[in-house]
């Protein structure tokens, strides 16, 4: 099956340097890993938990992109337009957005639906979507509804939507899982909205999965991201408190593909996984593959104390 990205951004602009100053009088931090990590949050209320490009640019040529704060408390902040420069790193900016409607609790991961204009679907830890309309510095809740075939005890930390080479759209998300004993385990649906603004998700499909890399107690999936191809990439990720030391991962887990009727999806999880690319110092919660781009991401950390940080990698393939 072909999977159609939501956004078409150039090559050009995953080459990003980002970056997000420092608050006056805060801490001294340490300084990011000379590896192209770029600051777009300094404290555990501003990691990023979920990312989605929103495939705009300003009038001065930034490129714009949605991310998503895993807080949980009244009056703190849910969701962020991050405005990126790909010339000017300092005059990145990251603006805060209102939320309209029933203030979610703990936002992992989020993702444009295809073919809409400045549609999202929100995924919370306990499995409950809520659908946005994003205009201007507010993000209404439109909908909301759980995810269908829910495990006792889930915690849920990611979530992707493909369409297909028919127009029809695939679902896979996934059950974060918890060290040797615990594997993630994956989903895949059909997905649409029906007429009345509803998100219907078709036949559930399960596997699990073991990231390779990293080891002991580690999320072995922290987001999920398709290719064009369906291909499922997958974060991991580990930490040892709010302050590290952080692992984590990029691997390939396997493929989604939709049947011609677009009833039921088919999941293949590898057994075996090739070698992952590791981003060791840093805990990776969104991944967004970039389509014509080289095979490369926008990555995005939620390092807790440390603050939130992005970067643009090679590591999603064809």
């Amino acid at each position: 099956m072909q999977l159609r990205h939501k956004s078409l951004l150039s090559a050009a602009l995953v080459t990003l340097a980002l970056a997000a100053p420092a608050r006056a009088g805060a801490p001294a931090r340490p300084e990011p890993p000379a590896t192209g990590w770029q600051q777009v949050g300094d404290d555990a209320r501003s990691g990023v938990s979920g990312l989605a490009l929103t495939g705009k640019t300003t009038a001065d040529g930034a490129v714009q992109a949605l991310v998503v704060h895993d807080n949980k408390m009244p009056g703190e902040r849910r969701i962020s337009r991050v405005a990126f420069h790909p010339s000017a790193p300092k005059d990145t900016k990251v603006t805060p957005l209102a939320w309209e409607g029933m203030a979610p609790k703990d936002l992992e991961a989020i993702e444009a639906v295809p073919g809409s204009d400045g549609e999202f679907m929100a995924l919370a830890s306990r499995g409950l979507v809520y659908r946005l309309h994003v205009d201007g510095d507010t993000a209404r809740v439109l909908d909301l509804a759980p995810l269908p075939a829910i495990p006792e005890g889930a915690d849920f930390e990611g979530f992707a939507l493909g369409t297909s080479a028919h127009g029809r759209t695939v679902a896979v998300w996934a059950d974060r899982g918890a060290g040797k004993d615990r594997p993630a385990t994956v989903f895949a649906a059909p997905f649409a909205v029906n007429e009345y603004g509803e998100a219907e998700f078709g036949n559930v499909s399960k596997a699990e999965f073991r990231a390779a890399y990293p080891k002991g107690e580690v999320r072995h999936v922290s987001d999920i991201s398709l290719t064009k191809s369906g291909r499922i990439m997958v974060g991991s990720a580990s930490d040892a408190g709010d302050d590290g030391p952080f692992a984590s991962a990029v691997s390939e887990a396997g493929r989604v593909s939709l049947n011609t009727s677009g009833t039921g999806a088919t999941l293949r999880i590898a057994e075996r996984h090739g070698a992952p690319d590791r981003f060791d110092g840093r805990k990776i919660e969104a991944v967004e593959c970039l389509p014509g781009a080289g095979g490369r991401a926008l990555l995005g950390t939620d390092d807790e104390n440390l603050g939130g940080y992005l970067k643009s990698a090679p590591v999603c393939g064809g």
